[in-house]
């Protein structure tokens, strides 16, 4: 084996990795009978961590109203 093949990584550590990068999280889901759709679920997910040098992307302006 060579040090990469052995090496483990903590839950906490590859949380942290995710975060620092970013994770987009996509899917869609539809509840069908009778080739009828009659729900339809479309989910669009951004986690990622936020701090001074990277602001929420939620925040809002002082100039909305």
């Amino acid at each position: 084996m060579t040090v990469v093949e052995r090496r483990e990584i903590a839950l906490v550590d590859l949380l942290d990795r995710l975060l620092a990068g970013g994770v987009v999280i996509t899917g869609d889901v539809t509840l069908r009978i009778a080739d009828v759709d009659l729900v339809r679920i479309d989910l669009n997910a951004l986690i990622s961590s936020v701090n001074a040098q990277v602001p929420s992307p939620f925040e809002m302006s002082e100039e909305a109203p």
